[in-house]
């Protein structure tokens, strides 16, 4: 009894830990990327910086099926929205007040280290073959590029959003992001009560 209570006490300071250091201002939206290996290793990087919710636009594609061994449980911690267009997942980002920057590379593309990554961010990322859709380019606030210097012009998606994703942490640590809740106070609360129950 002793030590499921200690248990429960590391598991509730670990969760409280966690939830304070979310960032809600900070998301991924995935255009049909069927790999489940992809998409697993996607979430867990996205739950390993903060982010709390990801964003699924999925409609030439079937959202892989996850093995909660595959996305470590990455799958439980990390909210998942669906849309069923480009279109309408950036309408509702923008109103969040979110800037929208899609991986494509051409010639006007920015460099991912020239962005400004502590404001509302949503990184896009595109189907393994095909990349961003056109619509997912343009309707984008700007197109950005992971410099490179190889023969080879591109990485594995889930390598490139992990890329981006950890200069949006380095950052924050920077700023002082990671240094006090984003969440508040209510519902930080109201998330508590749901994770001790996931």
């Amino acid at each position: 009894m002793k030590r499921h209570s200690i248990v429960t006490e590391r598991r509730a300071e670990k969760i409280k830990y966690v939830l304070e250091h979310r960032q809600p201002d900070l998301t991924v939206v995935l255009e049909n990327i069927h790999d489940p290996h992809n998409v697993s290793a996607i979430l867990r990087s996205a739950d390993a910086v903060g982010v709390k919710e990801v964003f699924l636009v999925y409609n030439t594609e079937e959202f892989p099926k996850l093995g909660k061994k595959s996305s470590a449980s990455a799958l439980k911690w990390v909210d998942k929205q669906k849309f069923s267009s480009i279109s309408e997942c950036y309408d509702y980002l923008r109103n969040e007040g979110f800037k929208i920057y899609a991986t494509h590379l051409t010639d006007e593309s920015v460099s991912l280290y020239d962005l400004n990554l502590t404001e509302k961010v949503a990184f896009v990322f595109g189907n393994e073959h095909t990349g961003v859709s056109s619509e997912a380019a343009t309707l984008a606030d700007l197109n950005f590029k992971i410099p490179m210097y190889g023969m080879i012009q591109s990485l594995n998606v889930s390598v490139a959003c992990a890329v981006s994703l950890y200069e949006a942490l380095r950052q924050r640590l920077k700023k002082g992001d990671y240094n006090k809740s984003k969440i508040k106070q209510k519902e930080l609360k109201l998330l508590f009560d749901n994770w001790t129950k996931r």
